[in-house]
């Protein structure tokens, strides 16, 4: 996934893939030396970061054409350049994971030093995710579809899912090559998964696809998993159609799950990073709770309703973290 733009006559990038507002302000370069190292640069200032970054071990056979690696087995003229950062990979990199390159990695770092909170904020969506899928086991619904699923790390829906109920079937969706590749490459031929690629706002077009459907049964209850997806969504009709889509496509008792960014104790300092996204062309909108609870609109949320991401039915396993990066995310669960 690249680092979301907007060019005209198409529509941003909307792989989201667990991510977060990454920020490198306009004036400020990134630069990687034949060593490896990486730099972030502002005209007339200093490298703020030459600290070579080892290679990831994970990362799967990419063919380098000398203008980036071509995607086997994908589109015609799809690239990934490994000198570019993409955002699913510095969220991968906040979480400890290894499919990322040494500028994602440099990219991760500053972040976390502008905004220490944010690894925090990732880890405590993850163990949203872990634990709503074991909700959902418990609660008798075994088919999952993760919209926006980014590219895969630890403790992946499928495996916690897997886990809990062998006859758990999960279809994982995106419209970002790198992570379509990654997720294939780990899935293999597990025919109890799938990996789409697709635009979450076409709900037909998703839930359409042969592969989809290979897996997934939609006369069943299915949980529609939108994890730090739709505050890259902004208000209006094609927000309310693809809510509409999948909430009039799924089955009785099926389960709507999100997660979203929120200003919390930080207002300020989300808006402004709401401004520079939105100045870019690049749509990030932060909800508070009441306009998150909006978002369950024909659902039935489930208690405790729609609250910051530690809260939701938390369990002995999750990992306590500050009430900064706590108050930046809320979540919640809805049944049909």
């Amino acid at each position: 996934m690249e680092m979301p733009t907007s060019r005209p006559g198409r529509k941003p990038n909307m792989s989201c893939a667990r991510r977060l507002a990454i920020v490198i302000t306009p004036s400020e370069r990134l630069t990687m030396t034949a060593s490896g190292a990486v730099s972030i640069r502002s005209p007339g200032s200093s490298s703020r970061d030459s600290t070579p970054v080892p290679s990831p071990t994970k990362l799967p056979k990419f063919r380098n054409s000398g203008h980036g690696f071509i995607v086997p087995g994908h589109r015609p003229g799809v690239t990934i350049d490994p000198d570019r950062p993409s955002s699913a990979r510095v969220y991968d990199a906040f979480l400890g994971g290894t499919h990322n390159f040494a500028v994602d990695r440099s990219v991760a770092s500053r972040v976390m030093e502008l905004v220490p909170e944010v690894a925090g904020v990732a880890r405590a969506n993850r163990a949203f995710l872990h634990r709503v899928v074991h909700w959902a086991i418990t609660n008798g619904v075994r088919q999952f579809i993760d919209l926006g699923s980014g590219i895969p790390t630890e403790g992946n829906v499928h495996e916690v899912a897997l886990a809990a109920d062998p006859g758990a079937r999960v279809a994982y969706v995106d419209v970002d090559p790198t992570a379509v590749l990654y997720a294939r490459d780990l899935l293999g031929d597990d025919p109890r998964t799938a990996v789409v690629e697709s635009d979450l706002r076409d709900p037909a077009a998703v839930l359409g696809d042969p592969e989809l459907l290979a897996v997934i049964n939609l006369g069943q209850p299915v949980a529609i998993l939108m994890i730090a997806v739709l505050h890259f969504v902004p208000d209006g009709p094609v927000l309310d159609a693809t809510l509409r889509g999948y909430r009039e496509a799924v089955a009785p008792g099926s389960l709507l799950a999100l997660s979203h960014a929120t200003g919390g104790l930080h207002p300020e300092a989300v808006n402004r990073v709401a401004d520079l996204y939105n100045r870019s062309g690049t749509p990030f909108v932060p909800r508070d709770e009441r306009q998150v609870s909006a978002l369950f609109q024909g659902w039935e949320l489930i208690p405790p309703g729609v609250v910051p991401a530690p809260a939701w039915h938390p369990d002995g396993a999750s990992e306590r973290i500050s009430d900064p990066a706590a108050s930046l995310i809320l979540t919640g669960a809805g049944r049909r």
